[in-house]
Parts: C-alpha cells; structure tokens; sequence
C-alpha cells in the first residue's frame, strides 16, 4: 500500500464526461440529477471512507450530493465533467471532520496500516510494507493546506487543474502546495519519497 502522486494524473478509467447535461435537465426535471449520482457516487463514497473512515462515508456522501442538488442551478454547465464541484464538496465536508481524520490516521499508525480501510492506496508508487505505520503518521501530521490536494490528485485522480477547481485555487498554488506537501511527507519519512514521479512535472 503506498500512497502515489502522477505528474500529470487523467480521469479515473469510465468517467463520463457528459455530467452538464442531467444537471441541466434536472433543472426542470430534478429525477434526471439521479444520473449524476448513480455515475459518481462510488467514487466519492471511496474517496471520504479513504479519509475518514467507512462508517462516515456513507452519510458524507449521501449529504455530498444533496448539496450538489440545491446549489445545481449554479453550475457552469460550461465543464462537461462534474468530478471537480463534487470532490469540492466533498472535500470541504471532510474538512469538518478533521479531528476525526487525524486520530484516523494515527491509529492506522498504530496498527501499522493492516486494515481493509487503510488510508493509502494500493495504486501507489512506492512499496509500502516498512512505509504503512509512518505514511500513515505522516499524513496525520500534514497541514490541510498540503493534505487536501494531495489527496484529490492520489485517490480522487483529479489533474491539477481540477484539483484548483475543486479547491477553488490557482493551478499554480495546486502546484507549489504538492510540492510542498510531498517534501514535508519525504521529511517525515525520514528521507524515504512516497512517490516515483515528481509531482512538478
């Protein structure tokens, strides 16, 4: 189990990219915004029990996209691909939970990562036996600022100009914050880099 960051990470495999148009529709018909649910909410389901847990994704998605109902006639229809406005709504749903998540980690720590619902995935880059207890403390301890896109790039495979949509940033604050974030992981690593690939390319 490791923890991976692309240089430049693409749409997960499937995704659909015609998300505008059930929104639209739901406008006047609101049963066509199921679509959209039924096309992402495993993902988003996958990507909050990665950070909080199992037993809170369940109701962090559930309220993920009853949010995205009522706030959907302010969506840019513009961006074919939703991905970015749920995973930012997700995200900053998390962010509530950051207690929770933190003690989550800690205690993955603890256990040395053995557990169906360990927080780093197994589509990373570095081998992770001897990196599963300290990964997981040094996610603990990274800052929101850092851990946030670089989760959405790592488990969400958001490109980083989704992430910046999501998070509502610049491109290139998305940029300097992956590079940060993985140098403070590197750091508490004790040298060990939780990537193959720099996150600046």
């Amino acid at each position: 189990m490791v923890i991976g960051i692309r240089a430049r990470p693409g749409p997960a495999a499937g995704t659909a990219r015609g998300d505008a148009e059930p929104i639209r529709r739901s406008l006047a018909e609101p049963e066509a915004f199921t679509a959209l649910y039924d096309r992402h909410a495993p993902a988003i389901h996958r990507y909050v029990a990665r950070r909080l847990g199992p037993d809170a994704a369940d109701d962090l998605m559930a309220e993920t996209f009853l949010i995205a109902f009522r706030k959907r006639s302010r969506y840019d229809l513009a961006r074919a691909d939703a991905r970015p406005w749920l995973y930012g709504i997700a995200t900053r749903l998390v962010a509530r939970h950051r207690k929770a998540e933190t003690s989550r980690y800690l205690l993955l720590e603890r256990l040395g990562g053995e557990t169906a619902a360990d927080p780093v995935d197994s589509e990373a880059r570095v081998s992770a036996q001897a990196l599963r207890g300290p990964l997981a403390r040094a996610l603990a301890g990274l800052p929101a600022i850092y851990r946030e896109p670089l989760l959405l790039v790592a488990w969400a495979d958001l490109s980083y100009e989704e992430v910046a949509a999501a998070l509502e940033i610049p491109v290139g604050t998305v940029r300097s914050r992956l590079s940060r974030g993985r140098a403070r992981l590197r750091a508490a690593l004790g040298g060990a880099d939780p990537t193959e690939e720099d996150i600046d390319g």
